[in-house]
């Protein structure tokens, strides 16, 4: 399994293409086929999960989620994309879900193990700055 890691500023083209790091390329395991899944992300974050996690772990979890949680994986299934990279590195992120997370040209790429996740720049510095006594809660009660 792929551990994404890492925090890393790109842009996104006018075409809606956006070049996944080279770190994160390089540990792609045959079995994603160079394809990803993007959908809506907590946080209004967009989330990236390779072809082969998504199928495996995802679509599983979403299929036994209890019927009081329909509305999450309806939304989480309907909004979710394939997007095949290029020989460029590049994948097609959709316009409607860079609106819902708004996402222009400028995008930070950030690494969360098992998922990429896409964030509006000035929302992720916030969001680690608003979030930074929780950040050392869990630090020192899991003591990492």
């Amino acid at each position: 399994m792929q551990n994404f890691k890492g925090e890393y500023d790109y842009t996104i083209d006018a075409k809606g293409r956006m070049n996944i790091p080279a770190s994160f390329r390089e540990i792609l395991p045959p079995q994603a086929q160079k394809t990803f899944v993007v959908t809506r992300g907590l946080d209004k974050c967009l989330a990236i999960y390779t072809l082969d996690v998504w199928e495996e772990k995802i679509e599983e979890k979403l299929r036994q989620l209890p019927t009081k949680a329909r509305h999450y994986m309806r939304i989480v299934a309907s909004q979710a994309w394939e997007a095949k990279m290029d020989e460029q590195g590049r994948i097609l992120i959709p316009k409607n879900l860079m609106q819902w997370a708004e996402i222009d040209s400028k995008v930070t790429v950030a690494g969360a193990l098992d998922r990429i996740e896409l964030w509006n720049p000035e929302r992720f510095e916030k969001y680690k700055e608003q979030n930074q006594s929780v950040l050392e809660e869990i630090s020192e009660e899991f003591q990492i």
